[in-house]
């Protein structure tokens, strides 16, 4: 890791929003708007989202694939951030959804995202998500195993548009909870039962197979395994559709070489080309890497501790920022009102919650800290937001769009009331 090595947190720079900033005086700024002056308007744990950044990587994915692919399809995969304004902002750029159960499904149709444009996706789909779907207008369902055509056929479904998800035998180098496209992947279907599954949608009316869907992984770094998945998606014959997934990943620490978007568009339309029919349609489902980078995390320190080691302890943690707990992913963090100030200490930034696992950032090079700083943690749009939990009773934390110097909230802070709501005495 390179926190031991930054000497001011505007190194750290290239790692927040591209519509980040520092001003004269060392603050960071996110669209226009100093993280201090959000701090004291919405509170801490806070996730600030760059709008017009998010924006501009869903036209980089929609682009620059119909420039190299024309018949193509860009996917939002929403369970890395499963806003309402986020899926909102995906479809008014003209990116379709990926969603995987209800609860997602709902958040987009409340977004007027148009029902042609969802994927239902889902390892195990309940009878009750199925009907949502059909009864929603849902464009396509991605079949992942012989029980949901099972079910497809018994709700009566007429001509209901299909994919169904192979197991590729691809996996990539990654954390193994972010592993799907190995041979003992909990996800999609080993080839034979595919086509065996394929051939007894093609005799019933309640379906149109439009073609075969697949998915490695998340946090890839590297662009090999997707040319591969082209590959082995291909030995499965002729379709009208190929959809390759997601799983580009994003630069979480300054040693991190993560794959462009041209990069990585390189790769798979180059193995398209060699290995699919030229008048297929190609879609990818982007994630991590359409929203990791335009989130910041901020916090404030809480306290201050020199013991064996010294704890730097903010007002959040595991309860909003679990990937560092739950896949041990390595994040940097800036004292986000000193940026040009000189990193004189290494600590530790732990959480709030109790366990000794609430680790954010170990070793990181700091200004010497105190409480009342502002903690700032940049890359942390995928995921943080959808693991949000009230461990030891936290509130999950606001989301707010900045652009143009202005902020508005799209996700409120939750209250004690809304947290004792649910309980029965």
């Amino acid at each position: 890791m390179t926190q031991n090595t930054v000497s001011t947190g505007e190194q750290l720079l290239p790692l927040f929003p591209e519509n980040a900033t520092v001003d004269a005086h060392g603050v960071l700024a996110v669209g226009g708007c100093a993280v201090d002056e959000l701090a004291e308007r919405y509170g801490t744990p806070l996730y600030i989202v760059d709008e017009e950044g998010m924006r501009a990587q869903g036209r980089r994915f929609l682009h620059g694939l119909r420039d190299r692919w024309p018949r193509s399809r860009v996917l939002f995969a929403s369970k890395s951030l499963p806003v309402v304004a986020v899926y909102r902002l995906f479809a008014e750029e003209g990116l379709g959804v990926d969603v995987a159960g209800a609860g997602e499904l709902r958040m987009a149709l409340a977004a007027g995202v148009d029902p042609a444009s969802i994927y239902l996706h889902g390892s195990a789909k309940t009878d009750a998500e199925l009907r949502l779907a059909l009864e929603s207008g849902v464009g396509t369902i991605v079949v992942d195993n012989l029980d949901d055509v099972e079910r497809i056929e018994r709700f009566k479904a007429v001509a209901q548009r299909v994919l169904v998800r192979l197991i590729p035998g691809v996996a990539p180098e990654t954390h193994a909870s972010q592993s799907t496209g190995s041979e003992s992947s909990k996800f999609g279907l080993p080839f034979e039962q595919a086509l065996e599954a394929i051939a007894r949608m093609n005799r019933s009316a309640a379906f149109e197979v439009a073609g075969v869907h697949l998915h490695i992984g998340s946090q890839v770094l590297a662009t090999e395994p997707f040319a591969q998945a082209v590959a082995a998606v291909a030995t499965t014959g002729g379709f009208d559709q190929y959809d390759v997934g997601g799983g580009l990943g994003v630069r979480y620490t300054l040693d991190d070489d993560a794959p462009s978007v041209d990069r990585y568009l390189d790769a798979v339309v180059a193995a398209a080309r060699r290995h699919l029919p030229s008048d297929a349609e190609l879609v990818i489902e982007p994630g991590r890497s359409l929203v990791g980078r335009a989130v910041t995390l901020l916090y404030r320190v809480s306290t201050v501790k020199h013991t064996a080691r010294t704890f730097v302890a903010v007002d959040g943690g595991m309860s909003d920022l679990l990937d560092a707990a739950l896949t041990q992913q390595p994040y940097e963090i800036a004292n986000a009102r000193r940026m040009r100030a000189s990193c004189t200490d290494l600590v530790d930034v732990v959480g709030r919650q109790c366990e000794s696992g609430d680790l954010l950032v170990r070793n990181a090079a700091l200004p010497t800290p105190r409480p009342g700083d502002l903690l700032a943690v940049p890359a942390a749009g995928a995921y943080s937001f959808t693991f949000a939990n009230n461990y030891n009773g936290a509130l999950r934390p606001a989301v707010v769009f900045c652009a143009e110097g202005e902020s508005r909230v799209v996700v409120r802070r939750q209250t004690y009331e809304e947290l004792l709501a649910p309980h029965l005495p």
